[in-house]
């Protein structure tokens, strides 16, 4: 039975092959659960700094992938906590990163077709 850190590091080395940025691949697996995690516990379970963190959510809200939820402090001093959460299934963020790729691939196949026909 495939435990919990090599389910995520299996899934981050898959998404990495890909071509996902290592921050991004490592924030949707520590997110694949569907479960809540704030900032902080993504960076701790990721082992990814603030800024990578940053990052990744920018390209996951981009996608409209997380749905994102501040909450006060408990002393309500500083800044709200940010809470994250995946709003679309991963095998949906799986096959949009597969329609990505096919649509590149195809790209590139007619680029090479059109050099084919000019040399």
């Amino acid at each position: 039975m495939m435990n919990e850190y090599t389910k995520d590091s299996e899934m981050v080395e898959l998404l990495r092959k890909l071509d996902i940025s290592r921050p991004v691949a490592k924030t949707l697996a520590c997110l694949s659960d569907g479960r809540e995690l704030t900032s902080h516990s993504i960076e701790m379970t990721s082992g990814l700094r603030q800024p990578e963190v940053s990052i990744a959510m920018r390209y996951l809200k981009s996608n409209d992938w997380i749905d994102i939820r501040e909450e006060k402090r408990d002393n309500g001093k500083g800044r709200p906590v940010k809470y994250y959460k995946l709003v679309v299934p991963m095998d949906r963020i799986i096959e949009k990163i597969e329609e990505n790729i096919i649509e590149e691939s195809r790209i590139i196949l007619r680029n090479i077709e059109e050099l084919k026909k000019i040399s």
